[in-house]
């Protein structure tokens, strides 16, 4: 896991939705799908997909439907 190299300042990653939920709601980091660990606060929709991210999501043959599955996008 990595917690401070900066990527995740970079990119928008794949967080299951009841964990975005949860950070929201008490202040907890968050695990992506690549494995970097944050607690969200900045919007998502204004940065480009984890690479790594897209790729472990759409292995797991979620990539048919753009909004099933993928949790939320989030971004610090």
């Amino acid at each position: 896991m990595s917690h401070g190299d900066g990527d995740h300042e970079r990119y928008a990653h794949y967080v299951q939705k009841d964990k975005i939920m949860a950070s929201a709601l008490e202040g907890t980091p968050v695990v992506a799908l690549c494995g970097k660990v944050w607690v969200p606060g900045r919007d998502p929709k204004k940065y480009p997909v984890c690479p790594m991210c897209k790729e472990i999501y759409e292995s797991m043959g979620a990539g048919g439907d753009k909004d099933k599955g993928k949790g939320g996008k989030d971004k610090k």
